[in-house]
């Protein structure tokens, strides 16, 4: 993409941050005058962390690892949080867009074959900026967008050309569910059309001769206990309304943390019987590429 355009969509992103709609809540806040919106973040980008990652999917991590930076904040409240340190009590430190710009080259000059923005949804703007300098500095490796997957089309198609690879949650398959446990109102149907874009900009996931993604889709869902996740309907929506060649990661990993303690459903981890049932599901579905049983 010309300087230029990547300069002109960074100046668009950030003055929408005036009375953000940067996310789909569109909470309003005036994040230009450090007003904080309810993603709990102000004008500057908030980062916990940068490091080589070799704890993501296989076709990221490579060799080198997947050159990760974590940003605090979120647009989800989920209760069962992992991450919830990080996103929920937003433990890190705001960082100028040339700081930033210098985690990208740190991490690609330590071998990383990517730069993985975790939790990227709110700070489309910053990071924006960011690559515009980073770019400057040299920066050549594909860039990740890793997010919980309640992302706004607008904001998506500032973002079109300028990063290969998208990593969304599809969290849940039921509204009602997606409400409750994230605060998340109208959650499947913002996903679906957050997916069905990013599709649309970068294909189906593409991996070269090292097994290494270099640009497309993948998409994550998290198996809940007691079907909580919906994932007869995620499986149908990616099959069926992106593609059957959709790269999807069934995740097993659940277990109860954060608030997940004063949802009784939620309150132990799921069983290998209902992780199965999930793979079988997709599988069914006609979704065979990244799973693991």
């Amino acid at each position: 993409m010309p300087p230029e355009t990547l300069r002109e969509r960074a100046k668009i992103a950030l003055g929408r941050l005036e009375k953000c709609d940067i996310c789909p809540r569109a909470c309003g806040a005036d994040r230009l005058a450090g007003e904080f919106g309810y993603c709990r973040s102000g004008r500057l980008a908030r980062v916990s962390s940068f490091t080589p990652h070799f704890g993501e999917e296989p076709p990221l991590v490579g060799s080198g690892g997947s050159g990760t930076i974590f940003l605090t904040g979120c647009n989800l409240s989920c209760v069962f949080c992992q991450n919830y340190d990080i996103s929920q009590l937003c433990e890190g430190r705001e960082v100028s867009p040339t700081k930033l710009a210098e985690m990208m080259i740190c991490l690609e000059g330590g071998g990383c074959h990517n730069i993985n923005f975790v939790t990227p949804t709110h700070f489309v703007p910053q990071i924006l900026e960011a690559v515009v300098e980073a770019r400057e500095m040299g920066l050549s490796v594909p860039l990740v967008y890793n997010s919980g997957g309640y992302d706004s089309v607008e904001t998506l198609r500032l973002l079109d050309g300028i990063f290969d690879i998208y990593m969304p949650d599809a969290k849940y398959g039921t509204d009602a569910a997606a409400k409750k446990y994230s605060d998340a109102p109208d959650y499947t149907r913002i996903m679906k059309a957050a997916i069905r874009e990013m599709h649309r900009q970068v294909g189906p996931l593409e991996i070269d001769e090292d097994g290494v993604a270099v640009r497309g889709l993948l998409v994550r869902h998290l198996v809940l206990p007691e079907g909580l996740a919906g994932t007869a309907e995620v499986v149908r929506f990616l099959a069926e309304e992106v593609s059957p060649e959709t790269y999807l990661n069934v995740m097993a990993q659940y277990h109860p943390c954060y608030k997940a303690y004063s949802y009784p459903e939620l309150s132990r981890p799921i069983t290998l019987k209902e992780y199965a049932e999930a793979v079988t599901l997709a599988r069914a579905a006609g979704l065979d590429r990244g799973l693991g049983i």
